[in-house]
């Protein structure tokens, strides 16, 4: 059931990650969420712009929570740590911050959306949770590709479960896809929905993000950009293509290769809940925990 045009209803907010006490239950209650994803092209270092277009695609829809690309506000292909710290900004204050906290306000609702972050003297590629209140949670990419590994540190918080509304959302960024073990911690600690603002460049990423949601029985959202960054420091083609996936793999929306669109789904929590593959197949209580151990002993 979608929600009548206009801003959605406002919601109780909480700043509070949820606890890793293991796998999460829930009651069946069927519970009615909308999400959004916004395809585009930054340009390199024009911050306001690219928030100002971000943000008006997004008022194109009406959603619960609006997930933009990775690095959103600077762009992606940095050429020197000067331009790294000219465009790194704090989480809390800077000017991301300040403008998705704007339009969370303004419009009731939430935003995730990447950007370069400075903290304590180090850079990170990483993404807000912001909605109405302010900023709820920060995510600190946690596995860097190519030369994202000259300007950021690796991301150094935990992996965790945020409510938005009546979802429970955890945060990837972009490469985080190709670890399975990222989008199964979040499942475990109770994720109905994962956010995840991207710069894809591997044609067949799309494609694991319906496998991320298949073998987690959860939504995957992924805001990538589209176009092409040329720069000193590289040329790098994105793949455009975000899309909202179901618990059952399958893709309830995607844009194309060139559109700058956003794009919103409503998310049936309640499909995110059930755990059940069949009436005697439990998906998370079939697991064998005691023989993974390699997963970790191998470092």
């Amino acid at each position: 059931m979608c929600h009548p045009r206009g801003a959605p209803p406002p919601r109780r907010p909480s700043t509070r990650a949820l606890p890793r006490t293991g796998v999460r239950r829930y009651g069946a209650r069927m519970a009615s969420f909308r999400v959004a994803f916004v395809q585009g092209r930054p340009r390199f270092g024009a911050r306001e712009r690219n928030l100002e277009h971000g943000l008006t695609l997004a008022r194109s829809v009406d959603a619960d929570l609006v997930v933009l690309p990775e690095l959103w506000a600077s762009g992606y292909v940095f050429s020197s740590h000067r331009e790294v710290a000219e465009l790194a900004e704090d989480a809390r204050s800077g000017p991301t911050a300040r403008a998705l906290a704007a339009a969370a306000r303004r419009e009731r609702r939430h935003y995730v959306a990447g950007f370069a972050e400075w903290s304590r003297g180090r850079a990170f590629n990483s993404a807000l949770l912001v909605g109405p209140s302010g900023v709820k949670a920060v995510y600190r990419k946690l596995h860097l590709f190519e030369r994202e590994r000259e300007w950021f540190s690796p991301g150094d918080l935990p992996l965790e479960v945020h409510r938005v509304g009546a979802a429970r959302v955890g945060l990837l960024i972009c490469f985080d896809w190709r670890f399975p073990e990222a989008a199964r911690v979040l499942a475990l600690d109770g994720a109905d929905l994962i956010a995840h603002p991207s710069n894809l460049v591997f044609p067949n990423a799309q494609e694991a993000m319906r496998v991320r949601a298949l073998e987690n029985r959860i939504y995957t959202v992924t805001a990538n950009r589209t176009g092409t960054e040329r720069r000193p420091g590289g040329t790098v083609r994105f793949t455009g293509r975000s899309q909202a996936v179901d618990p059952d793999g399958q893709v309830m929306a995607r844009a194309g290769v060139r559109d700058e669109v956003a794009v919103a789904v409503d998310c049936d929590l309640s499909r995110a809940r059930r755990k059940q593959l069949t009436a005697r197949t439990p998906l998370f209580a079939n697991r064998r925990p005691e023989f993974y151990r390699g997963l970790w002993a191998r470092r």
